[in-house]
């Protein structure tokens, strides 16, 4: 599961200039350390110190930064490695120049080897952070459409093997129109992103929401039936409606929301799940909204 699934989008940017300004500022100590050992010029003592990786301006970055889903990826756990081995072999040609002795090529080779992998173990990491960027609706901070088909096929693969169930419901704001119509497309959108963070805030981590279009989202929730998918929905619903949104304008409007929902269906294309879902989802309006609905045969 890609590591940025459960970052927000101003998460990742955050994290995507901090990561390129720490870069930056250690190419800097690089050609200042190749600098001192070309020309004999004495050490910054932070470079011989007992801990040299965490001084420098990538580690004091490196180990202060709390973003708990970027530390327990494999490529950022890496990064400590070769990060503090470069470091201490740099002390120790730092030692051996300021000592007037040779430094054996294999030594500076060790150095280059520990540098690269951690260019190459950020570069991995900035690439990921670029795909979650562009995969995120910029307004709501949910998935984009992009990728939603092929996770619902491949969730579809597992319950194909493993006979597990997974719930597929469609979202709709209720009135949104006349929100836009009432407020302005400003307030429209206020509501939109609200609704959408209350929603993902009540989200399983492996859930997965997407926007759909417009006022629409939808949701897949694996491992869940018909009845454990209802109470999901319900209190994701209840989220909504719970509180009043708040304008800028300092004014609460109460808004609702409608879902239907689906079990995924292993024999028959994702694309008619999602429609069987969005057949529930008008069965609901038609109910008088703010409800969730499962969708059933005599809905076809």
């Amino acid at each position: 599961m890609p590591f940025t699934r459960n970052m927000t989008r101003e998460e990742m940017a955050a994290t995507l200039t901090a990561l390129d300004q720490s870069l930056y500022r250690h190419d800097q100590w690089i050609k200042s350390l190749l600098s001192t050992l070309i020309c004999r010029l004495p050490p910054d003592q932070r470079d011989v110190s007992e801990s040299p990786h965490r001084n420098c301006p990538f580690g004091q970055w490196y180990y202060t930064q709390q973003n708990e889903n970027l530390s327990e990826h494999p490529g950022f756990v890496a990064l400590a490695t070769d990060h503090e081995l470069m470091h201490g072999v740099a002390a120790h040609m730092l030692e051996l120049s300021t000592a007037n002795a040779p430094i054996d090529v294999s030594v500076y080779e060790r150095f280059d080897n520990a540098a690269t992998r951690m260019r190459e173990e950020i570069r991995s990491l900035r690439h990921e952070l670029g795909e979650g960027l562009t995969n995120l609706d910029p307004l709501t901070g949910a998935s984009s459409r992009v990728g939603m088909l092929t996770e619902l096929r491949a969730q579809q693969e597992l319950i194909k093997r493993d006979l597990r169930s997974c719930v597929v419901a469609m979202m709709d704001l209720d009135r949104f129109k006349a929100v836009n119509d009432e407020h302005g497309h400003q307030a429209g959108d206020a509501v939109l992103a609200e609704a959408a963070r209350r929603v993902m805030s009540g989200l399983r981590p492996y859930d997965r929401f997407f926007r759909y279009g417009g006022e629409e989202f939808l949701l897949l929730a694996p491992d869940v039936d018909l009845e454990s998918g209802n109470a999901l929905l319900e209190r994701l619903r209840n989220s909504i409606s719970a509180t009043p949104i708040v304008l800028d304008n300092g004014r609460e409007l109460p808004v609702t929301s409608s879902f239907g929902f689906a079990l995924l269906d292993p024999d028959v294309p994702v694309e008619e799940t999602i429609a069987r879902a969005d057949r529930a989802l008008g069965r609901a309006k038609e109910a008088g909204r703010d409800k969730a609905l499962a969708w059933d045969p005599s809905l076809a």
